[in-house]
């Protein structure tokens, strides 16, 4: 059992990790943390949060687990206020998709407090945000990555897992750079692509046209667009390093792909689709 749970940036992934504690019974008191009041206070009124505060260093003064839910890059000034102000036996951990900027930021703030830091990455969520989209059910049966360090307290980790394992999410423990790569594949350059796709039809001058008669595999692929541009801003950014090795490998391979169509080169086109579509039907 949590005693108290303060949660810095109570939106979707923040907000849902509260329902579920709440639901599982894990967690005595949450407090919500942001600068917005209108926010917290439907934070409290929806019943996500017991409480808030506007000051992170008033709000984590007494709290058991702090978890960072903020925006990659907004993290390094979060870090810096919990730095001197939280009490010795309090755990952080944060939801970051990115890790390896987040780690060095922590690595800067936190000083003696960083051995109580044990980075994490749910790999769950919607399209949608905001406390309001929130739901307890969000984690049930999804992954929850861990990224310890060498500082990280073993028993620090270990709470994070429970606190996951509460929420109902498995959970791995992966390298910072390792994970960098695999979600720099799976999930940054995906969001990269679907934004990018979405720009580019929305900047033709048939552009209603081509959304009125989008289809459902137009919607699919495109859904993730509809996501926080602030989040995703900051990920490609903490992420660069990785993503552009994706980006320029997928560029390489559209490059083929349009120089077989300009060739109506038959044979690569259904071989290069068959390919992926023994890949997805076999591992998604």
């Amino acid at each position: 059992m949590i005693n108290k749970l303060c949660v810095i940036g109570i939106g979707l992934i923040g907000g849902s990790l509260a329902r579920a504690l709440k639901a599982a019974k894990a967690v005595e008191h949450v407090v919500a943390v942001g600068r917005n009041t209108a926010h917290l206070e439907r934070a409290v009124e929806l019943g996500v949060a017991d409480s808030y505060e506007t000051s992170v260093s008033t709000a984590v003064s007494d709290a058991d687990v702090i978890v960072v839910a903020v925006p990659v890059g907004s993290m390094k000034a979060i870090f810096s206020e919990l730095s001197g102000n939280i009490k010795s036996s309090a755990i952080i951990t944060d939801v970051g998709s990115v890790k390896g900027n987040v780690v060095r930021d922590a690595q800067a703030e936190l000083g003696d407090e960083l051995s109580r830091f044990v980075p994490g990455h749910p790999i769950a969520g919607t399209e949608q945000s905001g406390v309001e989209a929130s739901f307890a059910e969000l984690y049930n049966g999804q992954r929850v990555i861990l990224t310890p360090l060498e500082e990280t307290d073993p028993l620090a980790t270990q709470a994070v897992t429970q606190m996951w394992h509460a929420a109902g999410a498995d959970v791995e423990s992966l390298s910072v750079e390792y994970h960098d790569e695999v979600l720099a594949a799976t999930s940054h350059l995906p969001h990269a692509l679907a934004y990018t796709l979405v720009d580019t039809l929305a900047q033709m001058h048939e552009r209603r046209e081509i959304f009125q008669f989008a289809a459902g595999g137009f919607k699919d692929f495109t859904r993730i667009a509809s996501s926080d541009p602030k989040m995703w801003n900051d990920i490609c950014l903490n992420n660069s390093d990785a993503l552009l090795d994706m980006l320029n490998r997928f560029s390489g391979d559209l490059r083929k792909l349009a120089t077989a169509i300009e060739n109506n080169d038959s044979e690569f086109i259904l071989k290069m689709f068959e390919r992926a579509k023994t890949a997805r039907d076999q591992n998604c």
